[in-house]
């Protein structure tokens, strides 16, 4: 399968939420209409809680079998179940509650009253993809969704943390220079067995970060590297710093 990348540029944050809430649809109906199912990966953060509001008011949301969408987190504070500031609930709360989603096909990473550790959490989430993929690794997942840290993280991994380096599909984070210092992730390997990979960011916080990530490929987001194509979805503020782009 070849492999691409695209950079593409909205105007402002609504714009852009708005814009990958319709190619999000679009994506899970497509793979819908060529297996019957489909897989995304979730993330966190305020552009991707806007996605989702977006999901749930788009005129065009029912082209989409949500009992058929297989939904799993690329990372997940190590927190009680229900905590706000856990992926899966802004995620539950913005979008999934109110969707005819099937409760068996929403996957998320152990919460720390279930569990003792984030390797536990780990070691649980890694065995639930592998036997989601029939045995090993993970299954297919037809898009991955991430955000960009302003350090360049992507998911929980972060620059110079031992977790970035790590193999298997699921890793314990400790010490994240972000809280909670303890965090459950996907790894960088698992990610890139994505068909689809989409970085969304928006905010001039955000520019320095998508630059070096771009132009140098060290990075955490960087390193992001989907089996058929990458996107980068972002908007005017956050590509500010891409002078080769015509903007």
């Amino acid at each position: 399968m070849s492999r691409s990348n695209a950079v593409i540029v909205h105007e402002d944050a609504d714009v852009l939420a708005d814009a990958v809430a319709s190619r999000l649809i679009n994506r899970l109906a497509d793979a819908q209409a060529s297996r019957g199912e489909a897989s995304i990966v979730l993330t966190g953060g305020r552009i991707a809680a806007k996605v989702y509001v977006n999901i749930l008011g788009s005129s065009i949301r029912g082209v989409v079998d949500w009992s058929k969408v297989d939904f799993w987190w690329g990372d997940e504070r190590f927190l009680p179940s229900g905590d706000p500031e856990r992926n899966e609930t802004q995620a539950r709360e913005a979008f999934l509650d109110h969707l005819p989603v099937d409760p068996a096909r929403v996957h998320p990473m152990a919460a720390a009253d279930a569990v003792g550790t984030p390797e536990e959490a780990a070691a649980r989430y890694e065995a639930e993809l592998a036997a989601a993929a029939g045995g090993a690794g993970v299954p297919a997942f037809d898009l991955l969704l991430l955000g960009i840290g302003e350090d360049g993280h992507v998911a929980s991994l972060f620059p110079g943390n031992p977790a970035l380096d790590a193999e298997g599909a699921a890793v314990g984070v400790h010490d994240s220079p972000k809280p909670p210092p303890e965090r459950v992730s996907l790894t960088l390997g698992a990610l890139n067995t994505a068909t689809a990979a989409w970085i969304i960011a928006s905010g001039d916080g955000k520019a320095e970060a998508v630059d070096e990530a771009l132009e140098k490929r060290e990075l955490p987001a960087g390193r992001v590297e989907a089996q058929g194509h990458t996107r980068w979805l972002i908007d005017k503020a956050a590509a500010a710093r891409l002078k080769h782009l015509e903007l």
